[in-house]
């Protein structure tokens, strides 16, 4: 089935394109979300009629999306799970859990499916995942799974001290590798 994108979809094209899909997916995912019409010359034309105000509508919202973005950039969320001694979680850590945790702090993430999460996570530690909030805007989102607050705290600062020590011993090797490469040079005498 051909359909007209009303917006940018990952994977399948950009706004105003003509693009061909399996009619399931047209009818319960792109038609009843609005992000598509069928491709017909009446459509065409209703679109190519609105395809100015549909641009102007994606910047705006693009713009919105790049001002949380930035406010969300650096975030560092603590998701708290009951845990066994080897650090596997009773449970597990969902997109859903990350959703609940960003409006926990005051952004408004529509659906668990605009947090980009692989896999649930099923153990102990720091992640990283990214979140879609515009087709066009992604932002890294850290988050610590910890058994309690005070524990994730206690983590984070063992990260910050690990990776000071990991640079600090990168200076040093540095440092070392310019001595060594100073010594054998001036070690050679021209001839």
């Amino acid at each position: 089935m051909e359909v007209i994108l009303l917006e940018r979809i990952e994977r399948l094209g950009q706004m105003g394109e003509v693009v061909t899909v399996k009619p399931g997916f047209a009818r319960n995912f792109l038609f009843p979300q609005k992000k598509a019409l069928r491709a017909n010359k009446d459509n065409k034309s209703l679109f190519e009629s609105k395809r100015v105000e549909l641009e102007a509508t994606n910047v705006k919202r693009r713009d919105e999306a790049q001002i949380v973005a930035r406010k969300m950039d650096g975030l560092k969320l603590i998701i708290v799970r009951q845990a066994g001694e080897g650090g596997q979680l009773y449970g597990s850590v969902s997109a859903r859990d990350i959703a609940d945790a960003l409006k926990e702090k005051g952004f408004a993430v529509d659906r668990a499916s605009e947090v980009l999460l692989s896999a649930p996570v099923k153990t102990l530690g720091n992640f990283k995942t990214a979140v879609r909030l515009h087709p066009e805007v992604k932002v890294d989102v850290e988050f610590t799974v910890a058994r309690s607050v005070e524990e994730a705290k206690q983590g984070i600062a063992k990260a910050a001290d690990l990776l000071e020590r990991a640079e600090d011993a990168a200076k040093l090797v540095a440092e070392g590798a310019a001595t060594e490469n100073a010594d054998d040079e001036s070690a050679e005498i021209p001839t």
